[in-house]
C-alpha cells in the first residue's frame, strides 16, 4: 500500500519482529524532530514502553502533516480531506489485520497500539478532531475550543494513560488536563504561524473582552493582557495535571513530570520577550530538556 508523507514503503512482513522495529526507530526519529519534549521525557521510562510513546506521538504527527501541509485548508481542501480520510482508513485497517500497514511506521503505531491495549474508541475521536481542522478556522468560545481539544489532545492523554501504567483511575482526569495544557501552550506559542494557515486557536470571545487582534501582529497593552489570561488559564491545566502524579509507578511519574516541566518552560519563555509570539517560534533549548531529563534520570525530578 502506499506511505504517506514521512513514512517509507514497507518491505517485509508487516508483523515480522525487523520491520517493527525499524518502524519504532522511525518513530522515535518523527518525535525527536517533531516532538522533542515528548521525546525527552519518554526516555525516562523502560525501552518496552518508551517505544509506545514514540508510536502514538507519530500517529498523531502523520496526521497532523495532512491537515497543516502548505495549502492543505487554503487550496485543494477536498484533496486534503480524502489523504486523511485514506490515513484513517489505513490506520483502521492495519488495526484489524496488520499486513494492511503498508509501512514500517504503521506496522509499530498498531503493534503498540495493540500490545498496549489502547481503547480504539479514542482514534475515532482523534480522526474527528483533525477532520474539524479542514472546515474550522476559529471557535468563539472556551467551551467550543474545547469540543476540539477533546479529540486532539485530551485524548491524546487517555492514550498514554496505557503505557504509562496508573496505579489508580485517579490519574484519568489529570491526564485528560495535561493534553489539554500541553495543546493550549502550543497555540499560544504557534499563533503567529496558525494565522499563515488562517487559523486562530483561541477564543474568539476572549479577544473581544480585551481588545486584542492577533491578525495585527501587534504586542500592545491588550495582547498582553489577554495572553495573560490564557496563560492563567493554561497554568490551573498543568496544575489540575499535577495531581495525578501520585498516581503513577516512579518511572512513569519521572516521563511525566518532566515533560511537563519542559513544556510550561514554553510559557516562562514567552514572557520573558513580552509575549512576542509573532517575531519568531519561542523555544526551550535541547541542552536545558536534556539536563532536566538526566536530572530526572537521576532521581531529583517528580
Amino acid at each position: 500500500m502506499t506511505a504517506f508523507a514521512g513514512e517509507s514503503p514497507l518491505r517485509g512482513d508487516p508483523a515480522s519482529p525487523e520491520v517493527i522495529a525499524a518502524g519504532y526507530r522511525r518513530c522515535a526519529r518523527i518525535t525527536r524532530r517533531h516532538g522533542t519534549t515528548y521525546y525527552w521525557g519518554a526516555l525516562l521510562l523502560p525501552p518496552a514502553d518508551r517505544r509506545h510513546v514514540y508510536a502514538v506521538y507519530a500517529l498523531a504527527r502523520l496526521a497532523d502533516d495532512i491537515v497543516d501541509a502548505p495549502g492543505a485548508t487554503q487550496g485543494d481542501v477536498a484533496a486534503t480531506a480524502a489523504g486523511l480520510r485514506a490515513f484513517e482508513e489505513r490506520f483502521f485497517a492495519a488495526l484489524a489485520d496488520p499486513r494492511e500497514a503498508g509501512s514500517p511506521e504503521m506496522a509499530a503505531i498498531v503493534h503498540g497500539v495493540r500490545t498496549a491495549g489502547i481503547d480504539e474508541e479514542r482514534f475515532h475521536r482523534f480522526f474527528g478532531a483533525m477532520e474539524m481542522d479542514l472546515t474550522r478556522d476559529s471557535y468563539e468560545t472556551w467551551e467550543d475550543l474545547c469540543g476540539y481539544m477533546e479529540g486532539s489532545a485530551a485524548v491524546i492523554g487517555e492514550m498514554m494513560l496505557p503505557v504509562l501504567r496508573p496505579t489508580s483511575p485517579a490519574a484519568f482526569e489529570p491526564a485528560r488536563s495535561l493534553g489539554l495544557a500541553f495543546q493550549l501552550t502550543n497555540f499560544l506559542r504557534d499563533m503567529g504561524e496558525d494565522l499563515e494557515r488562517g487559523r486562530v486557536y483561541l477564543p474568539q470571545e476572549d479577544l473581544r473582552r480585551f481588545g486584542a487582534d492577533p491578525w495585527a501582529r501587534r504586542v500592545d497593552e491588550p495582547w498582553r493582557e489577554f495572553m495573560a489570561f490564557e496563560f492563567a488559564r493554561n497554568r490551573e491545566l498543568y496544575a489540575h495535571a499535577d495531581e495525578g502524579l501520585p498516581h503513577l509507578p516512579t518511572a512513569s511519574r519521572k516521563c511525566v513530570h518532566t515533560a511537563r516541566m519542559l513544556y510550561a518552560r514554553i510559557l516562562d519563555r514567552i514572557e520573558a520577550v513580552d509575549y512576542d509570539v509573532f517575531s519568531s517560534r519561542v523555544r526551550v533549548p535541547t541542552t536545558e530538556k536534556a539536563a532536566l531529563a538526566a536530572r530526572a534520570l537521576a532521581g531529583s525530578a517528580g
